[in-house]
């Protein structure tokens, strides 16, 4: 089942952080790791719709749309516009500009934040969106 939303391009991303987590074991395990949390992301497209996604790295170390599974609040909620996330993972865009600039809302844990740059830099490798 995918996890891509048509209506929302940039969700590809999630597809190939996901594929990424679940084909290497030793990189699911690293990510977790590092990243010891799980991220939300509410993505706005430009019809104005919203839709949710996590990434799960703190326990199963997995990417799911929708709201965080049952007892697995997210940590950290990164809230931004579907265009931006795209510019974000392809590397277009650096996360704290799109901060400053008030581009991107993050709720929860903001240092947590920063542990997810890596996890996006290895989408941006998988393949170039």
């Amino acid at each position: 089942m995918s996890i891509a939303d048509s209506t929302f391009p940039s969700s590809q991303a999630f597809e190939l952080i996901n594929q990424a987590l679940q084909s290497d074991d030793a990189e699911r395990k690293d990510a977790i790791k590092k990243g010891g949390a799980i991220f939300a992301f509410t993505l706005k497209n430009k019809e104005g719709k919203t839709q949710s996604w996590y990434i799960d790295l703190k326990k199963e170390g997995k990417v799911g749309k929708g709201a965080a599974p049952q007892g697995g609040k997210a940590n950290v909620t990164l809230v931004l516009s579907d265009a931006d996330f795209a510019n974000l993972v392809s590397g277009k865009a650096n996360a704290q500009k799109l901060f400053m600039s008030g581009k991107l809302k993050v709720r929860g844990d903001v240092m947590k934040a920063t542990r997810m740059e890596p996890i996006l830099k290895r989408a941006q490798t998988k393949a170039k969106l």
